[in-house]
């Protein structure tokens, strides 16, 4: 080969060099950089639990100092502690991060950097820990009439023994074929029947899971009531159409427009006492909605099915419903209650007889129509003199 033709070819390979070396260093850098960047699950729990300005409150949904407080309650009662490199913070750091995300095993070994058998432990131990914490956080609402009923003249002279609302929720599950049958409710899908019972704030002060989608609200309400959910004496919470009227329970009169959407789709007022008390029923009642739909938004979990195993995701109502009520109590400026505490059903499930149970209730049901008459008529008496 000519001299020249191989000086020509050495020159050409490195001012390729020149090209691609700095090119490799970039990459490399820019990889380095990236990998520097991700935090470890203990470094950004810290990072959370040091920011000042509020950014890692839509991480968790649970704001910094709350999850540091509530760690070293956790901490205090000996439900949690730390363990070789994970901290308690990480650990409730994982699971609310579990309930928020609706994270998988896997996506929290990554987010966390910790090996599945490592977040499966904490997770499962989170779980006992937290739902045995029901008697601290779940609180029964009291007997004073709250202050929304009693600074509004539609609700205050008539509603003044009301202490509550209660719904129920069905929660997508996984299940095997075999198992699946009592789960399936009336539109078809495989689900656990939840019940809800709130206060005026907000607060959840019941919560019954577990049970098969196709069991009828009032069976699920009878077994509440058998578990140890009672109603003070001369109260009672408000309860849609789905539940048997009793004195303890007061539900709308069936076959009368119900819902606020369908009342204000007509141009006219309320033609009678029984469309009156609908009406403001719906309204009053519409708390546990919001209850329910503020529980969704801190916990999408409950909006879809889970890969983890039945006995988990039969807990994840209780354990989303203590932290909910964890965070509201710290968002309320009155601070920690101190009211009754009623118990939460965390059973498997249901017993699979629905067809016997709620003659209990029926039973009460003219007492309940007594009394839902005397207050409708008193309100519509009150509506026409305004009018």
């Amino acid at each position: 080969m000519d001299p020249e033709d191989l000086s020509d070819s050495e020159e050409e390979d490195d001012e390729m060099m020149l090209l691609i070396l700095p090119a490799l260093y970039l990459a490399s850098a820019g990889y380095e950089a990236k990998r520097t960047r991700y935090r470890s699950g203990a470094e950004w729990i810290c990072e959370v639990l040091e920011d000042e300005r509020g950014q890692g409150y839509p991480k968790l949904w649970i704001e910094p100092h709350v999850l540091r407080e509530f760690s070293q309650y956790v901490r205090s009662k000996h439900l949690l502690r730390n363990t070789r490199g994970v901290s308690v913070e990480e650990q409730i750091g994982m699971f609310v991060y579990m309930l928020s995300r609706n994270a998988n095993f896997d996506q929290l070994s990554d987010r966390f950097e910790r090996s599945r058998e490592t977040i499966h432990r904490h997770i499962k131990a989170c779980f006992d820990a937290i739902v045995s914490l029901k008697g601290d956080f779940v609180k029964h609402p009291g007997t004073k009439t709250h202050w929304k009923i009693l600074s509004d003249p539609h609700f205050g002279p008539y509603f003044e023994n009301c202490i509550g609302a209660i719904d129920g929720i069905h929660v997508p599950l996984t299940i095997s074929d075999r198992e699946a049958a009592p789960y399936r409710n009336r539109e078809g899908s495989i689900t656990q029947n939840v019940m809800l019972a709130c206060d005026f704030d907000l607060n959840f002060v019941h919560v019954s899971s577990g049970w098969e989608g196709s069991a009828p609200d009032a069976e699920v309400l009878h077994s509440a009531i058998e578990s140890g959910f009672q109603v003070p004496r001369g109260k009672y919470y408000l309860v849609d159409g789905g539940y048997p009227n009793t004195p303890s329970f007061l539900a709308p009169y069936s076959g009368i427009p119900y819902h606020i959407e369908e009342q204000e789709q007509r141009s006219c007022p309320a033609r009678d006492y029984k469309e009156l008390f609908n009406l403001r029923h719906a309204q009053l009642h519409g708390h546990i909605k919001d209850a329910i739909g503020l529980l969704k938004m801190r916990f999408p979990v409950l909006k879809v099915a889970t890969s983890y195993r039945l006995e988990t995701q039969l807990k994840i109502p209780a354990a989303a419903v203590v932290l909910h009520n964890i965070i509201q109590r710290q968002e309320d400026a009155e601070g920690p209650s101190v009211n009754q505490t009623i118990p939460i059903d965390t059973r498997e499930s249901g017993n699979g007889a629905h067809g016997h149970v709620v003659s209990a209730l029926n039973n009460q049901c003219d007492t309940g129509g007594a009394l839902r008459d005397d207050i409708a008529k008193r309100m519509w008496a009150d509506y026409v003199i305004n009018m």
